[in-house]
């Protein structure tokens, strides 16, 4: 997705991650999050618009559950996610996260 698209800011914070999709379970990195969606790291492949279930490893050790969509994939590389069903609980997780990831990079 195209910088001028994104309606959130990015920040750029390693999670370890793991998802679940069409090709099976997986283990991956996060690196980058943001209010509507992330970047994978993973060589797994995944299709545009699949549905994807998966884990982030907060900064605490707790893994935290979301729901996303593939946007956009690199083979090889990783995808792009945007987060669907988002309950407020989770954007209150997100929130928090994504302030704390702030607060090291900045």
């Amino acid at each position: 997705m195209s910088e001028d698209r994104r309606q959130h800011m990015r920040v750029r914070f390693p999670l370890e991650a793991r998802w679940e999709g069409l090709s099976g379970r997986h283990t991956a990195r996060i690196y980058d999050i943001s209010m509507s969606g992330c970047y994978v790291e993973a060589l797994s492949e995944v299709q545009t618009h699949e549905r994807v279930r998966f884990q982030v490893q907060s900064p605490t050790g707790l893994w935290l559950t979301f729901e996303g969509e593939v946007v956009h994939h690199q083979p090889n590389m990783g995808f792009g996610l945007h987060f669907v069903n988002l309950s407020e609980t989770q954007r209150d997780v997100l929130i928090s996260l994504i302030d704390y990831a702030g607060d090291k990079s900045g």
